[in-house]
């Protein structure tokens, strides 16, 4: 049978439904994966890793907020400082790492709530403005508060060694990883939902979701909320990572390099915020590497975010869906 004869007879007949794959079983896979891969890479690379699953985490929640509801944070390097104090101090209180991460959480949302309640009312170039002055503030209320935060310097995180079948590393990538592989999970979850369709609404048209009766103010004040939680769930981890807390750690840069990156991996997609994580790894270390061959430390900043702009310059204009909506021809069969 020739290739036209086969439309001729499958004419009538209706397209096979694709089967969507879970999000659980998806999440299973990668935590097999993960676990697996801890034990064959060496210590540097598992924290190389670790820090991808950090990144991931905020990615994450920051796609979601800018790609599905349109709102476009410049804040969120400082939201992920207000959750890495918030763990140093629980840590160094209580000694109590999960309720450390939990309260960081718990802080960052309740930050994130106010901002949104404000970014609610403000579109474009005011809502980026907010957020930009958000991350200029954090650093400056650790200077005036110095006896709590000790300004500059910082905070250290006391953490109990693991096990000594497990290194250091190595449980910090299982954490870092399990904290990013649930709020993948719940955050897919959440898109596919009548959030997920609220947001989407609301992003393409305000006025129109009005009268389909979304509450345009709830909805995005909600993806703030919980793009904030993410993003203080993966300050927590950064914390534990360092074990240490600085205003340097979350220098205003850092929100660039996190909007740049998931403009890059594609805006609105989880596997996109995936892409981005590793870009926030990969090119920092490519640019450490040259400038350490070239003797100079001044190079290494300027040669991240040249990096980072080349990238997002090529991507733009060979995928403008980011690298995400690529798709890999398939083979069409022959007469």
């Amino acid at each position: 049978m020739t290739a036209i004869e086969e439309r001729i007879t499958t004419a009538g007949k209706k397209p096979a439904k694709r089967r969507k794959i879970s999000p659980l079983l998806v999440i299973g896979i990668g935590a097999v994966l993960v676990v697996a891969l801890t034990y064959v890479l060496p210590p540097f690379r598992n924290y190389q890793f670790a820090t991808v699953g950090a990144y991931f985490c905020v990615t994450a929640g920051l796609t979601v907020l800018t790609g599905l509801n349109g709102q476009l944070s410049l804040g969120h390097g400082a939201l992920m400082a207000t959750g890495a104090y918030t763990l140093a101090l629980m840590q160094n209180r209580f000694n109590l790492l999960a309720a450390g991460i939990v309260a960081a959480i718990l802080v960052t949302t309740a930050v994130g709530a106010v901002i949104g309640l404000a970014a609610a009312r403000l579109r474009g170039p005011y809502l980026a403005g907010l957020t930009l002055a958000v991350a200029v503030v954090v650093p400056s209320v650790t200077s005036t508060f110095d006896e709590t935060f000790n300004s500059d310097q910082g905070l250290t995180v006391a953490l109990e060694p693991p096990p000594e079948a497990i290194l250091m590393e190595q449980w910090q990538a299982w954490l870092c990883w399990g904290g990013a592989l649930v709020t993948v999970l719940l955050l897919s979850y959440l898109v596919r939902g009548r959030f997920g369709r609220e947001m989407r609404a609301v992003r393409d048209d305000e006025t129109a979701a009005k009268l389909a009766g979304v509450s345009v103010a709830r909805t995005q004040v909600l993806a703030f909320v919980v793009s904030s939680a993410c993003a203080g769930l993966a300050g927590a981890l950064f914390a534990v990572l360092a074990q240490s807390v600085s205003p340097g750690a979350f220098p205003l840069t850092l929100s660039l390099f996190l909007v740049m990156a998931i403009v890059i991996g594609g805006l609105g997609r989880l596997w996109g915020a995936l892409i981005g994580a590793v870009l926030l790894v990969a090119l920092p270390s490519v640019a450490q590497t040259i400038a350490e061959d070239a003797g100079s430390q001044r190079l290494e900043g300027n040669l991240a975010l040249t990096f980072f702009g080349v990238v997002l310059v090529v991507v733009m204009l060979a995928a403008p869906g980011g690298l995400a909506s690529l798709r890999v021809p398939r083979r069409k069969k022959g007469l």
